[in-house]
C-alpha cells in the first residue's frame, strides 16, 4: 500500500517555469512602475535646483564669471546664463531651459528686502567670489502642496522646505 500512494506536488520543472514567467513579468513591469511611482515630478524639480545652485556657485568662482539663474514664473522654466554670452546663446539657453512638469507651478521668488516677484522673470545672481543672492523660490505642487527652496549666499547647500517659508520663517 505504501508504494501505490502518490505524493501530490509540483515538479522541479513546473516550479522553474513559473519562476521564469514571474521574473519576465517583473522585468517588463518594474521600469514603468518606477518611473510612475518612485520619481514624482516634485523630486525631479528638487534634484535639479539642489544640484544646479552649488554648481553655479562653483562655476562662477572657478571661471570668474557672473552666472544668473533665471526663474521664468510665467513661462514655467529655469535656465542659466553667464556674462559674455551672445544674444543667440542667451536665447538658446532660455529655449533649452528646464521646463517644469505640468503639476508644478512657480508661485513667486522672494528676496530678503521683502521684494517678491510673482510674475515675469526673477533673476538670482551667482558672483565671481563664489557667493550668490539670497532668495527663496516658492512652488506649488498638485495645486495644494507648497515647496520652498532657500538659496543662501555663502552656503553651497539649498534648503528645501515642504511648505511655504518666507524670510521671517527661515
Amino acid at each position: 500500500m505504501l508504494g501505490s500512494e502518490r505524493i501530490k506536488g509540483f515538479t522541479l520543472i513546473e516550479l522553474i517555469v513559473v519562476i521564469a514567467l514571474i521574473s519576465i513579468m517583473l522585468f517588463l513591469a518594474i521600469p514603468k512602475f518606477q518611473s510612475d511611482i518612485f520619481t514624482d515630478s516634485s523630486k525631479k524639480v528638487s534634484r535639479w535646483i539642489i544640484y544646479k545652485v552649488p554648481a553655479l556657485k562653483e562655476n562662477a568662482f572657478r571661471e570668474q564669471k557672473r552666472y544668473v539663474l533665471h526663474v521664468g514664473i510665467d513661462s514655467e522654466k529655469l535656465w542659466i546664463t553667464h556674462e559674455g554670452m551672445s544674444d543667440e546663446e542667451l536665447q538658446a539657453a532660455e529655449m533649452d531651459g528646464f521646463k517644469l512638469p505640468d503639476d508644478i507651478k512657480f508661485e513667486d521668488v522672494e528676496f530678503p528686502d521683502e521684494h517678491i516677484i510673482s510674475a515675469g522673470r526673477a533673476d538670482i545672481y551667482f558672483y565671481e567670489k563664489g557667493y550668490s543672492d539670497k532668495a527663496i523660490i516658492h512652488m506649488v505642487y498638485d495645486d495644494v502642496q507648497r515647496l520652498s527652496f532657500l538659496i543662501e549666499p555663502f552656503l553651497p547647500r539649498v534648503h528645501l522646505y515642504n511648505k511655504y517659508v518666507g524670510f521671517e520663517d527661515s
